[in-house]
């Protein structure tokens, strides 16, 4: 069972963005509160409660999920869909942080609700600075929906 309430869900599959991703959160003292899961099945099942996740206390309140679009077993468009339809998680912020700058990705990710899409920036510094307005924005400025 988690003992802490988890404010950030970052579904990822590259190991060295979930490192730069923590990095940054973590210099900026934002990441006490972030979970990693590395593919999209694994993602739903941390937001249903199944699975291996089945246990874990039912008090998690998210405040912004962080989503690659290119994951394995179930990818990202996949997931923003799922979330999307189910009335307890459709008010969910969801973040689109990817590599891709296809126009049907963007556009497909914003027919299905998706909050914000974001393309990760290849420069170290300049990555490092777009994860630390995320996480400002999404959990210090942003005023979320209540969450049944």
């Amino acid at each position: 069972m988690e003992t802490n309430i988890v404010e950030i869900l970052l579904v990822e599959d590259n190991l060295n963005d979930v490192e730069l991703t923590l990095r940054a959160l973590k210099k900026f003292n934002i990441a006490n509160n972030i979970f990693v899961v590395h593919d999209g099945a694994e993602a739903l099942d941390y937001i249903y409660m199944k699975g291996k996740y089945a246990n874990r206390e039912n008090g998690t309140k998210l405040k912004v999920i962080f989503l690659d679009l290119k994951l394995p077993k179930v990818n990202g468009l996949e997931v923003l869909q799922e979330l999307k339809k189910h009335e307890a998680t459709r008010k969910i912020p969801i973040v689109v942080l990817t590599s891709s700058k296809l126009e049907p990705d963007i556009d497909k990710c914003y027919e299905l609700g998706v909050n914000s899409y974001v393309v990760k920036p290849v420069d170290f510094d300049n990555f490092m600075e777009s994860i630390r307005q995320l996480g400002l924005y999404w959990l210090l400025i942003n005023e979320p929906p209540k969450l049944s």
